[in-house]
């Protein structure tokens, strides 16, 4: 087998993988409330950033948190069917890790609201001011 060959399997289990990810994606955005809540918000959130004309600095601040909070939404929804998977019937622990990867996203959540009004509150206070 030559380096091509080795090279082309490669480039399809790249492929795959992708495929895979975005069937994910998919899957959470379609099934998963929360997921939907923060897509609504990241585009609201956008249009604010682009029409209050943010600085760079600021964008790219923007991004991380969004990209955060939905990773962490997308982490979350794994964690609940990893848990669903291992016992359908109701096991404290099995809550517990639940309510506790919720947690992480909830706490995620606050700290990216405080984030967006500290990037935002000045700039709409300097356009209506």
């Amino acid at each position: 087998m030559g380096l091509h060959d080795r090279n082309k399997r490669g480039f399809k289990r790249l492929l795959r993988s992708f495929m895979y990810a975005t069937h994910g994606l998919m899957y959470v955005v379609k099934n998963e409330q929360n997921m939907q809540i923060h897509l609504i918000v990241t585009v609201i959130s956008l249009i604010a950033a682009f029409l209050l004309q943010l600085p760079l600095l600021h964008w790219v601040i923007l991004l991380l948190v969004i990209a955060g909070m939905l990773s962490l939404e997308i982490m979350n929804t794994a964690i609940e069917r990893t848990v669903d998977l291992v016992t359908e019937e109701y096991h404290p622990l099995a809550k517990r890790a639940k309510d506790i990867s919720a947690a992480a996203v909830f706490v995620y959540c606050i700290f990216a609201v405080v984030i967006g009004l500290i990037i935002f509150i000045p700039s709409i206070i300097q356009l209506i001011g």
